[in-house]
């Protein structure tokens, strides 16, 4: 996760004119100074292009925050924001305006691809509440449950020869991954933290497998297959 979208939960809260108008909702064109809706991607009054500012990936796309979300409803704004904010659109506009379109059009990427995938949403929203799925110290699995299910569900893909017992632990593994996401769309809708950090850790290591059961079941020999 970069250092902006870190930084997102807190902006507008430095003391400045200028952050005091943007956590309230407006902020000024750098254009024409005339007000603008700090989420809207273009100025009200003159139509100019306005920098992506701090806005989280869910109201970036004028969506509720939450796990649970309509992908394709998600696909269908990301597509109708990045028709009018595609670079190419300003390429005869000045030189702020079209860094500016592809400072928008990298941060509407980001929340797209953010959004639609369920275990980068879920980490997204643990860090939006100040919780890391990732620490980068190397942070091994501290849940003994958990740590027995992934040992035993590796050690079933290890010991996986041919391609019935390959398939058989891929397909685990995918329901295994399917029925977290369930869980995990229950645990942020009750609001309880400590599940949905347990369930995105969980849900990591089954999509890691899944993954893994994927590519193992497509290097065995045709004849195997």
């Amino acid at each position: 996760m970069s250092a902006a979208e870190k930084n997102e939960p807190g902006a507008g809260r430095d003391g400045s004119p200028v952050a005091a108008a943007a956590h309230s909702g407006v902020v000024a064109c750098w254009s024409c100074r005339g007000p603008t809706p700090a989420a809207e991607p273009f100025c009200a009054t003159c139509g100019a292009v306005q920098p992506p500012g701090q806005l989280d990936h869910f109201r970036r796309l004028g969506l509720e925050r939450g796990f649970a979300l309509d992908t394709a409803e998600v696909e269908r704004r990301y597509f109708a924001l990045q028709r009018r904010l595609h670079p190419d659109r300003f390429a005869t506009r000045g030189p702020r305006e079209r860094a500016l379109s592809q400072s928008q059009a990298s941060s509407l990427n980001a929340a797209y691809e953010t959004l639609m995938d369920p275990l980068r949403r879920a980490g997204y929203l643990l860090a939006l509440e100040g919780i890391a799925v990732d620490r980068g110290d190397g942070q091994t699995i501290d849940d003994p449950e958990l740590l027995m299910e992934a040992m035993e569900m590796r050690e079933a893909l290890a010991d996986a020869t041919d391609a019935a017992s390959v398939k058989g632990v891929l397909d685990h593994a995918s329901a295994a991954a399917e029925s977290c996401r369930q869980d995990l769309a229950r645990a942020f809708a009750a609001g309880d933290r400590a599940a949905a950090h347990r369930l995105t850790l969980r849900l990591k290591y089954l999509s890691k497998l899944v993954e893994e059961a994927g590519l193992r079941r497509l290097r065995l020999p045709a004849k195997v297959r």
